[in-house]
């Protein structure tokens, strides 16, 4: 069988806590923030859990991630 690779655009946006839950960042954080409050800014920031129906998929993106 050959060997599981690992999804490298799904490795720099995902991750994992220490317990084993995926985590990803949120997107629309790149340009246009300057208008948004300062609040609204740093909400961008903080990593959000995976939701559950997608997380059978991305999880077989990360096959070493777990």
């Amino acid at each position: 069988m050959p060997k599981a690779k690992t999804h490298k655009g799904a490795q720099k946006r995902l991750g994992f806590t220490g317990t084993g839950k995926l985590m990803r960042t949120k997107g629309l954080k790149s340009h246009l923030r300057r208008k948004r409050s300062y609040r609204s800014r740093t909400l961008y920031d903080e990593m959000l859990p995976v939701s559950p129906g997608d997380e059978k998929r991305l999880r077989r993106l990360l096959p070493n991630g777990a």
